[in-house]
Parts: C-alpha cells; sequence; structure tokens
C-alpha cells in the first residue's frame, strides 16, 4: 500500500469537503441485582501521585477546561503568495475524465486555465510564544508569503504579522504581530519525558475550521519520516489535518510539548498517524532565530549509514548500533579529528548515539566552535 506523505498545513479553499461520522452504540448491561445506578469513580490518569492538575470523571480527562485554558494561546494563519502556472491545462469535470458531464464543465467553463503569476492563499495555525506578539509556527506555512495575517482566537482580532526568523531544515519558523494586547503565552513542557500512552490535545485551523480541539494519545517517539538529516518527531493519533500545521500539541498539564506539522494520509486527511515536531528541538533554536533570524550549526563533515546485523557482524560488534562513517568532507573538523571511513561513532559530547539518525541532531545541537569526537 502506497502511503503519501502530506504536510498538514497550507490548504488552498478550493472546494469545500464535509465529511460526517455517524456512530450508532446500543448497550445492555445486565447484573444479578439489577443494579442500574452503580456510582462511576474519578480517576486521576497521571496516578497517585496527583502530579497533574487536570482530573479525570468517569475515567476520561477534563478536556473542556484544557481546552478553554489554551485555546487563547493559540492563533490562525493566513498567508498570502505568488507563484507561476504553466502549462495549457485545460479546465475539465472536477469529478475527473470518468464523469459523464465532462463536457457539459468543458463548454461552459471550459478554456485553458490562465498562465503566469497566480495569486495564492494557504491557511495555517501557530501559538503565542511571548507577550510582545511573537507566534512560533511551522516553517512551511509561512515560507514565500507575500502577506500573513494571523487571527487570535481569544478575541477574533486579526493582525499583519512579519517573519523574524525561520529554519527550514527543521520547519520552524518565528513571525510577530504588533499589539498592545495583554497576550497569553504558551507554557513549553518537556518533550524528552513524554511517554508513549499518554493523553496529547491538538488545537489548530484545519480546513478554515478555526479553534478545533482534538485528543489523543502518543504513539511513538522519535520517528524518522523522510523529512530531512533532523527527523525525531513525536507521532500521535490526535487528529491533524491540513490548516493544523504550526499548531501546539498539549500534554494534560496545559504545556506545549510538540508542533504539530505532518500527515500520513492517502486521502490528504487524517487516518491516526501525525506527527508534530518536539517542543525541545524547537526550544533549543529560539535565542539564535530571535536574535539572527536564522540558524548557525555544529558541522562534522561526514556522510553516515546505518549499522545493519550484517555491518556489525563483519565488524565485530555484538550488535548493531551507532553511525557508520562512509565518507569523510576533505579538510572537515571530522577529518582533521581523525575520522576515517569505516569508523563506527558511538558517542557524541558524552551522547550516546544508537542509531545513525540520532547523530545529525546530537551534532546540531552543538555551537559550531565546539567540535567534540568518540
Amino acid at each position: 500500500m502506497n502511503l503519501k506523505n502530506l504536510w498538514a498545513g497550507n490548504v488552498s479553499f478550493k472546494g469545500v469537503v464535509l465529511v460526517a461520522l455517524v456512530s450508532l452504540v446500543v448497550g445492555l448491561g445486565i447484573s444479578g441485582a439489577l443494579d442500574w445506578l452503580a456510582p462511576s469513580r474519578a480517576v486521576n490518569l497521571m496516578g497517585e501521585s496527583g502530579t497533574s492538575d487536570v482530573r479525570t470523571s468517569a475515567q476520561l480527562p477534563d478536556f473542556v477546561s484544557l481546552a478553554k485554558k489554551m485555546r487563547p494561546i493559540v492563533v490562525n494563519i493566513s498567508t498570502t503568495q505568488m507563484s507561476d502556472v504553466r502549462g495549457q491545462q485545460e479546465f475539465g469535470s472536477p469529478f475527473g475524465e470518468e464523469d459523464p458531464f465532462n463536457d457539459f464543465w468543458k463548454r461552459f467553463f471550459g478554456g485553458p486555465l490562465p498562465r503566469g503569476r497566480q495569486r495564492q492563499q494557504s491557511l495555517g495555525s501557530g501559538f503565542i510564544i511571548d507577550a510582545d506578539g511573537s507566534i512560533l509556527t511551522n516553517n512551511h506555512v509561512v515560507e514565500n508569503a507575500q502577506k500573513i495575517v494571523v487571527k487570535l482566537l481569544g478575541d477574533d482580532q486579526e493582525y499583519e504579522a512579519k517573519v523574524i526568523g525561520r529554519d527550514p531544515k527543521t520547519d520552524i519558523a518565528i513571525i510577530k504581530i504588533n499589539t498592545k494586547a495583554n497576550l497569553p503565552t504558551a507554557n513549553f513542557g518537556d518533550s524528552d519525558k513524554l511517554e508513549v500512552g499518554e493523553w496529547v490535545v491538538a488545537i489548530g485551523n484545519p480546513f478554515g475550521l478555526d479553534s478545533t480541539v482534538t485528543s489523543g494519545i502518543v504513539s511513538a517517539k522519535g520517528r524518522h519520516i523522510g523529512q530531512g538529516p533532523y527527523d525525531n518527531f513525536i507521532q500521535t493519533d490526535a487528529s491533524i489535518n491540513p490548516g493544523n500545521s504550526g499548531g501546539p500539541l498539549i500534554n494534560l498539564r496545559g504545556e506545549v510539548i510538540g508542533i504539530n506539522t505532518a500527515i500520513f494520509s492517502r486521502t490528504g486527511g487524517n487516518m491516526g498517524i501525525g506527527f508534530a515536531i518536539p517542543v525541545n528541538l524547537a526550544k533549543e533554536l529560539l535565542p539564535q532565530l530571535k536574535g539572527k533570524g536564522k540558524v548557525t550549526r555544529g558541522y562534522l563533515g561526514v556522510l553516515i549509514q546505518k549499522v545493519t546485523p550484517e555491518i556489525a557482524e563483519s565488524l565485530g560488534m555484538e550488535r548493531g548500533y551507532g553511525a557508520l562513517v562512509a565518507n569523510v568532507s576533505k579538510d572537515g573538523p571530522a577529518e582533521k579529528a581523525g575520522i576515517k571511513v569505516g569508523d563506527v561513532i558511538v558517542e557524541f559530547d558524552g551522547k550516546e548515539v544508537k542509531d545513525s539518525g540520532d547523530l545529525p541532531i546530537i551534532v546540531a545541537r552543538e555551537p559550531p566552535w565546539i567540535r567534540k569526537f568518540a
């Protein structure tokens, strides 16, 4: 089955898609005493220690209080871009060539589509990180935008925004609005402490439906989905759709632990497989994005590959781990440090390299003037 990776943002409004889900549940409970009024107990899903400020009733979290608390920090982002339209594509039926009324569509709405520079509008999400109006979102939401308009969910006010800094490699960007309002700001959590199975909530602007709140759990951590050298995504089954990009993924304590970014889908809509950038990665980049508008990273100067079980056996390793050096850049930091082709890097700056995909992320977090090898 061929799965297509789609960004969860930048949805274009050429049509309206309505999806209706109807669920009918019929329950019949029979007990010896016919006790239909057995009380349900309130449960704290975070454990007996009561570390969470969100409690549960009937074994479910209090999403109502969480949504009221977090919605004011979320914003809708609409952008306008100019793009080149090429070719002589002819207007036909929106239902495809097999539509029996295709000739009708061509006759009344036909003719080649316009060529040249065309204005396009897209939608995304973001969340407020500073009271001065700084907003964190995805780079792909605002990239190449000629105009960015931000709508606050707290008061429905709209403001024009400008890009402060962006990093295409991690798909993170900061934009800013000018307002005298006392803006609520997000609290960052620790995404490294996130556990698979934890409840999470996503808030955003899917398909232009602002203030949409969805819930789910953390399905996996450390996912590599082929989006770049710094893949390290949180996977969740909370519904994420086009327009959710840049919005927050939130834990039950009301802390942002991820930035909703991408989905796997055959249809363009949610299939229960969404991905969020860990917020710890974003926190490390914020000072550079605010101060310089871009990110300067540590550089190692090697090409690496996975250590397979076969390679591990040939190298006399008990198991396959670390990053195998396949090439070393001439005069690069690695060559100067004595790294050679065929070496296996198992640790960098005291941090274990469990898989080849770990190394680029660890190196990128180092300031460029620090070069440590193991």
